[in-house]
């Protein structure tokens, strides 16, 4: 080997670059965040050839001194961090003073600022490429604030060049990392140009409606037609911002924004725990929708522990965790059918916030029903025989008796239409009046003995009985199964399990998290551990990987959910099967105390595999389909 020597400069440089520098979306954000950190109000970003040409960016913040824009340039420059005190409480973005000076090492880059003490009206400037390290300075006119231009990049490391992708790819992922900053700045202004094209022109957001067509704007309006704002503060922690609702799930986890302190972060245990809230509302395969803000002390998280600052280590990682599950679990377990009505029904105008949508007596009459001029009551159709049966006419059955589709129950109101005459005409005159309406609404009729329509005071409820009975009799269960303890079962036989030397200290330390979860469990050796007593749910479960798996989960996240998880499985399966099936027929009343059972039930817009279980028609949507007012 050869001798130990210093390396140049330059070569230092160029491998930070390596770390920092990873295509032109990595030189926006390091430029962005200095120019956040430096008090700006307004941020221009223009870009050409995805970046790989020209990199512009402007600000309006406190400028840089004329006596420190050489010293912008060198690595481990900074104006943000003096000491040991700094580190552990920072609060800016970018602190590690590299990012110039390895963004300068492979390109050509022109640091244009003046400060805002600076007499006179003149700015400096300071050029530098890649082969020469020397700064030059010369004077500039420019307004309060920094310019940096970064042009040709990588036009020294040819290597690195090659591996840039096409052109639309790469300012996509510049376009995402300025959405990523323009929702965690509301207050600033920004704007984004592509080859002389201006793809954003976001202006500052103060209010929360601002904050929210940002919001839309960034995300698309259906994020926030399906969100559902949260703010929770407990143990020195507070976590706001918008969550989805399990029914906008995506196919790639696209629309997950997290932000610590402001910073933008894709962590394991913020993800475990957000998988967790979702975990029996989410359809397999699918990925959640959240922009959500955490704020804790600048003390109690290390930001300092990746080159590009995209993760992140708490202190108490377990508090944090179950802040974060508790938090969203809880958000998404409070959200009921009339929180979904809200935007609906505030879309239909203010007209129709309190009177049913109606043009004539004739369109308010229920199904099945005429209204008699000459007495003004709700009458059968003369068709219809009294006490005829279920699917006798066309108006109370979808065919013949005995025809398939009369067998699947049709069109049904009851048990038979003479009976439900006066039960719906009433229900109607709830409709009818200014009296309050349940969200979902009274049923009208069973629909091929698989839906429930209903009607509420503003537009059309499907229901789909069967998925809405199942969560119904789901979360019934797991209440009853959360007020009794874990249930043991000793083994007949120990079974002794070589592990790591990890995993036994950990069995060892956490004993008591171990036993609270029905786990008996003891350290024999120094890689072995001997298990007595199991959960007597997973009592015919794989003993060894559970144990394996349940010592990962504890390592990890200080806690398990193993047992929960295998509990909720199995009360799962047994609520689908105990939960009423397709062509059951059900009464008007029993319609109508089943949809006052989802009212009142946690998570009744999806079954238990995470499909929807009601679906929301407005007189407006209703009346596009049928070109009515057009």
């Amino acid at each position: 080997m050869k001798r130990i020597a210093l390396l140049s400069q330059r070569l230092a440089n160029q491998i930070a670059a390596g770390e920092v520098v990873e295509r032109p979306a990595s030189v926006v954000k390091e430029l962005l965040e200095n120019s956040v950190d430096a008090g700006a109000a307004r941020i221009d970003v223009e870009v050409e050839q995805g970046g790989s040409k020209l990199i512009r960016i402007r600000d309006d913040g406190q400028g840089i001194n004329k006596e420190d824009l050489a010293l912008a340039l060198s690595r481990h420059a900074t104006s943000k961090i003096a000491d040991l005190d700094d580190l552990e409480n920072i609060a800016s973005l970018g602190f590690r003073g590299e990012a110039l000076a390895s963004i300068s090492s492979v390109s050509r880059l022109l640091l244009a600022s003046r400060s805002a003490d600076a007499s006179g009206t003149g700015g400096w400037q300071v050029e530098a490429a890649g082969q020469e390290m020397t700064p030059t300075l010369a004077p500039a006119a420019h307004p309060q604030g920094t310019t940096v231009e970064v042009r040709d990049l990588f036009f020294n490391t040819p290597a690195r060049k090659k591996f840039l992708r096409t052109e639309n790819t790469e300012f996509g992922r510049i376009d995402e990392v300025v959405k990523r900053l323009a929702l965690s700045r509301f207050e600033l202004a920004f704007s984004l140009r592509h080859n002389q094209r201006t793809v954003h022109q976001l202006q500052a957001a103060q209010s929360m409606q601002e904050k929210q067509r940002r919001i839309g704007l960034v995300c698309g309006p259906a994020f926030l037609e399906h969100a559902v704002y949260i703010d929770i503060e407990a143990s020195g922690l507070r976590l706001w911002g918008w969550v989805c609702l399990p029914t906008f799930s995506r196919s790639q986890p696209d629309l997950q924004y997290f932000y610590v302190n402001g910073r933008v972060i894709r962590d394991k245990l913020v993800s475990h725990a957000v998988k967790q809230a979702y975990r029996d509302v989410l359809f397999h395969g699918r990925h959640p929708a959240f922009v959500l803000y955490l704020e804790l002390q600048p003390a109690l998280v290390d930001v300092n522990v990746h080159p590009t600052k995209h993760e992140v280590r708490f202190r108490d990682q377990r508090l944090v965790h179950d802040f974060l599950f508790r938090s969203l679990h809880k958000a998404l377990a409070d959200v009921r059918p009339a929180d979904h009505m809200e935007p609906a029904v505030a879309a239909t105008g203010a007209g129709t916030a309190t009177q049913p949508h109606t043009e004539s007596p004739v369109q308010q009459v229920p199904l099945g029903l005429r209204l008699d001029e000459s007495t003004g009551e709700l009458v059968a159709p003369p068709d219809i025989p009294a006490g005829a049966g279920p699917g006798a006419t066309h108006g109370w059955g979808a065919g013949v008796p005995g025809s398939a589709s009369a067998d699947r129950g049709g069109w049904r109101t009851g048990a038979s239409p003479v009976a439900g005459l006066a039960e719906q005409s009433a229900l109607y005159q709830r409709l009818s009046e200014d009296a309050e309406v349940p969200p979902l609404g009274y049923a009208l009729a069973q629909l091929h003995g698989v839906y429930i329509l209903a009607q509420n005071q503003h537009g059309l409820i499907v229901v789909d009985m069967h998925a809405a009975h199942e969560r119904i009799t789901y979360e019934h269960m797991k209440a009853a199964s959360d007020n009794q303890s874990i249930k043991a079962q000793p083994l007949l036989v120990p079974i002794s399990i070589a592990v790591s030397q990890a995993e036994a200290e950990c069995a060892e330390a956490q004993a008591d998290e171990l036993a609270a979860l029905g786990f008996d469990m003891a350290r024999v050796a120094g890689e072995s551990v001997i298990v007595r007593q199991v959960p007597s749910i997973l009592a015919r479960a794989d003993i060894e990987q559970l144990v394996r798996d349940v010592l990962a989960d504890v390592r990890e996240h200080g806690r398990s959910e193993r047992i929960s998880a295998y509990r909720d499985e199995l009360l799962s399966t047994m609520a689908c099967h105990g939960s009423v099936r397709a062509n059951r027929q059900l009464s008007i009343a029993e319609m109508n105390a089943l949809l006052r059972d989802m009212e009142r039930t946690e998570r009744s817009g999806q079954c238990n595999h995470g499909r929807p279980t009601w679906v929301y028609q407005s007189m407006a949507d209703l009346d596009k389909l049928f070109l009515r007012g057009q």
